[in-house]
């Protein structure tokens, strides 16, 4: 892919759709789904006087829930989404930590 693909392929890429979701209505409540987003690329070309000319460019997008807005009756609440498992492992890491606290104390 040409750097000047990968720009214009990047330009479409990164939009608030990205970000936000179709909005759900249901009832009389709407549900806007959002995400964190994040993203990084380069590229990068050498002249050798040879053909083919070497030239290359990539990029990487990661998104995660973030929550969503609720609008219910004129007013817009937002509800964070919850990583069920980002904290059972900060749960974890905290047990051991403690019990490594105790043992230490233990011994002393």
């Amino acid at each position: 892919m040409k750097f000047g693909q990968l720009t214009s392929t990047a330009r479409d890429l990164f939009t608030a759709k990205l970000v936000y979701g179709d909005p759900v209505e249901r009832d009389g409540t709407v549900v806007i789904p959002a995400a964190a987003v994040f993203g990084g690329g380069g590229g990068g070309a050498g002249e050798t006087g040879a053909l083919p000319v070497r030239e290359g460019a990539g990029f990487g997008v990661l998104a995660r829930p973030a929550g969503a807005f609720v609008v219910r009756a004129g007013t817009v609440t937002w509800v964070p989404a919850v990583d069920v498992t980002r904290l059972g492992l900060a749960a974890a890491a905290t047990v051991v930590a403690l019990a490594k606290i105790l043992a230490r104390r233990a011994r002393s």
